[in-house]
């Protein structure tokens, strides 16, 4: 049974940091492309990053950069999402995705590359408090 879990959402204060984890089972997630996404209230789907199968380093969106680290644990099969200097506009449901394909990081965390996906986790929910 191929699932995605994810957790360490929560409720912090701008500035604070969250550990988001991205649990794997059914398969193996270091053979996989995995990403990072976000759903805010009202808004779209957006990509936040993501790293493909045979990347040395993970892409990030410009809102993001500096501040979140996306790192693969293959022991543990869990792909984690370090977020610190949290700011409000942060706040959104957190998915994870992974993807048996070959395309880069980039790629995934683009619209045309995030929808095709194979296995999606259900998210957890980011708040971020002014």
């Amino acid at each position: 049974d191929v699932r995605l879990v994810e957790s360490g959402g929560g409720l912090v204060q701008a500035g604070g940091s969250l550990r988001l984890a991205c649990a794997a089972s059914g398969f193996s997630s270091a053979d996989y492309a995995i990403g990072w996404f976000r759903q805010a209230p009202g808004k779209g789907l957006e990509g936040v990053s993501c790293i493909g199968s045979s990347d040395g380093s993970a892409y990030y969106i410009d809102s993001v950069k500096g501040r979140f680290a996306l790192s693969r644990d293959n022991a543990k099969n869990t792909v984690y999402l370090v977020m610190n200097n949290l700011e409000p506009e942060d706040t959104a449901v957190y998915s994870c995705a992974a993807d048996r394909g070959g395309y880069s990081g980039e790629h995934y965390c683009t619209a045309i590359g995030f929808y095709g996906m194979d296995y999606w986790g259900k998210g957890t929910a980011v708040t971020v408090s002014s």
